[in-house]
């Protein structure tokens, strides 16, 4: 019988191969999908970001344990699904209008996916306008903006504008993020915090939450 401490190890070494196999053999004898979201891969996922806080990890080793989250996780959502589990919160993620980089979103997607979240990713040269029907159509309660560019910086300005317009700025807390983005430009735009990484964007979805819930 499998040790399922080996779901968390597999995450955390960044084995893809182990983290599916662990998984389906869990699944295959019973166990919860629940328990092992909650106290495996979330776990895991912490402490991959507590690692990479602390420079013992770096992107790669992001990249890889995130990879293997997915994977199991994979095999999990369509059953936590069936069973009404709620996620933690609901994001809608998307680099912006006239921007086509997705390394970065891409990443952050997959932490927040990790940490609980249900993730709904646009892709990349998102329409301010799109974000907005997604967040709608999600019930999200989070949106992440990524942009790498300087010159589509304004685009996260105008999608920021967009929800004003769209009477549904209140209903949400949008997270901004990117190599060119700083905190001021977050202000500025109206935005309501800014994530330097991966790592801290799954910190700041889980602090805007919980400011917002009784």
């Amino acid at each position: 019988m499998t040790d399922l401490k080996e779901l968390y190890d597999a995450v955390l070494n960044g084995d893809q191969t182990v983290a599916t196999a662990v998984t389906r053999e869990a699944l295959a004898r019973g166990e919860e999908p629940l328990t092992l979201v909650h106290r495996f891969l979330i776990p895991a996922m912490d402490e991959v970001g507590r690692r990479f806080e602390c420079e013992e990890y770096f992107v790669p080793d992001l990249l890889l344990a995130a990879r293997a989250m997915k994977s199991s996780l994979e095999l999990l959502r369509p059953l936590l699904a069936a069973a009404g589990a709620d996620p933690l919160g609901r994001v809608v993620i998307g680099t912006v209008k006239g921007d086509l980089h997705d390394i970065g979103k891409n990443l952050v997607a997959s932490m927040l996916e990790g940490g609980g979240f249900e993730v709904c990713d646009l892709g990349t040269d998102v329409a301010p306008e799109r974000f907005v029907e997604a967040a709608r159509a999600q019930h999200a309660d989070v949106v992440c903006l990524s942009a790498l560019l300087t010159v589509t910086m304004p685009a996260m300005r105008t999608t920021v504008a967009a929800f004003r317009e769209a009477g549904i700025r209140d209903a949400v807390k949008i997270l901004v993020g990117g190599a060119p983005i700083t905190p001021q430009f977050a202000r500025e735009i109206g935005a309501d915090a800014y994530g330097e990484n991966a790592v801290s964007a799954l910190a700041l979805a889980r602090n805007l939450l919980l400011a917002t819930r009784p």
